[in-house]
């Protein structure tokens, strides 16, 4: 087994911790027939670009017919989604970043810079609700426990941004560049109970590292704040772990420098992963995206394939996974990994050895009944639902194949399900292969509630 750096008590104990919505997934199941396949591009239908299983529906929320940020067949790059979880008319707004990147040659691009935008769902409208010249790859995007919203740069140094809003919504009284959060390739945010905030460092730590040196960079982060809803002040700490492809046991380490957060979390230790992408907290477990697999990982071969009395080494390659931090034992496990609890995915729809798989998973969501739903970065781009209850190596026990994009120029981003409206799932189109034909779209159950039994 791959899984013997840890003992079997303590994936026992993982398994046992992390299983905090096993009830909820027992009794209110996703109860939808797994797709067997993924999407085949041939069969792309612009109007209904994703193929779902029987009973559940699409539709446009809002795409560049409704605001066409970047205009001359650009792709506006809607990136991720949420919605004003509190307050009042909670529910009603869906906020937007937009992921396009300066310094890329385009003029046009550079002399806008980047945006968010939102959406008003009961009337359709959608406005830019921030935009900057020097705003780049803007990605993640949270509401915070405290009312305001959160938004980052996806880019090496980048700034974590914090909205204040006026009472309308979709007016913005001040922007915050939130300094001591870290300044990295920021993608995935969550928050804890406590209002600690989680970050990754979006980048190859593994094999492009800092200034040649490799495993430096790529990390996952915690800022504990001074002050419950402040994040002007606090101290940032880096995840690291003492086991093999940073699975085992784990602690944070630090405080590191926010300025310098990549070079000054790997200088304390910090574990380096090959591209960390989203995370997403249920429970008391926090789930990080990992999109590509290491490059660096030599694993022992069977004795008997010994070669002339010397073991073979071979590199562990694997595209892509989903890791498990349980925040209160602190071990790290690989929920969701290809040829170990999901198929790999070799070849396209439509080719004669085709399987569909896992490859390069992206964006994450927890869904209504407290699972976990995965969307890749990948062509064609695939949706994943996996039950949070694990087996003896903290590994999900069932990992379904729910959704997959045909659009063939295009991947899914944005999965996401307000807490207000637990019938819809929001998932964005970006760099659509139709002109104009980035977007949101909602995905429905029909004939019931929300999309649980």
């Amino acid at each position: 087994m791959k899984y013997r750096l840890l003992s079997s008590t303590v994936f026992m104990m993982m398994s046992l911790t992390s299983n905090v919505n096993a009830d909820r997934f027992e009794n209110n199941s996703y109860n939808f027939k797994p797709l067997e396949v993924s999407a085949d591009s041939a069969d792309w239908d612009p109007a209904e670009p994703w193929k779902l299983p029987q009973g559940f529906t699409q539709k446009v929320v809002s795409d560049e017919l409704n605001l066409n940020i970047y205009p001359g067949g650009r792709d506006d790059w809607t990136d991720m989604n949420v919605v004003n979880e509190t307050g009042d008319n909670a529910g009603r707004f869906l906020y937007r970043t937009h992921e396009v990147r300066l310094g890329n040659g385009d003029e046009v691009v550079d002399a806008i810079g980047g945006s968010v935008s939102v959406v008003d769902l009961e009337t359709g409208e959608t406005k830019i609700l921030v935009q900057d010249v020097s705003y780049s790859a803007l990605d993640g995007i949270r509401w915070t426990p405290w009312g305001t919203l959160v938004f980052a740069e996806e880019k090496a140094g980048g700034r974590f941004f914090e909205v204040e809003l006026e009472d309308d919504m979709t007016t913005v009284k001040a922007i915050h560049d939130r300094s001591q959060v870290g300044r990295l390739a920021h993608e995935g945010i969550d928050f804890d109970n406590d209002g600690n905030l989680y970050v990754v460092d979006e980048f190859r730590g593994r094999s492009q590292g800092c200034e040649g040196v490799v495993n430096c960079g790529g990390g996952i982060y915690k800022f504990i704040p001074n002050f419950y809803g402040d994040l002007s002040a606090g101290e940032l700490f880096v995840l690291k772990v003492s086991g093999k492809d940073g699975i085992g046991k784990a602690e944070w380490v630090g405080p590191i420098d926010p300025l310098l957060a990549r070079e000054s979390g790997s200088e304390f230790g910090g574990q380096s992963y090959q591209r960390p992408e989203d995370l997403e907290v249920i429970g008391n477990v926090l789930y990080v995206a990992v999109t590509e697999g290491p490059r660096d990982v030599e694993t022992e071969t069977d004795p008997a394939k010994e070669n002339h009395g010397q073991l073979v080494f071979t590199k562990e390659l694997y595209e892509g996974r989903v890791i498990a931090i349980n925040l209160k034992e602190m071990t790290v496990t690989n929920f969701i990994k290809p040829d170990m609890n999901v198929a790999v995915e070799i070849g396209k729809p439509g080719d004669e050895n085709h399987q569909s798989g896992f490859d390069s998973v992206d964006n994450l969501a927890e869904t209504p009944d407290g699972k976990l739903m995965i969307i890749e970065d990948n062509k064609p781009s695939d949706i994943w639902v996996a039950t949070t209850r694990t087996n003896e190596f903290g590994a999900s026990e069932s990992v379904k194949l729910f959704a997959s994009l045909s659009d063939p120029g295009a991947e899914g981003t944005g999965i996401y399900f307000s807490p207000n409206d637990s019938k819809t799932l929001y998932v964005n189109i970006q760099h659509s292969a139709s002109d104009d034909g980035d977007g949101t779209w909602a995905i429905t159950r029909e004939g019931h509630d929300n999309f649980h039994d």
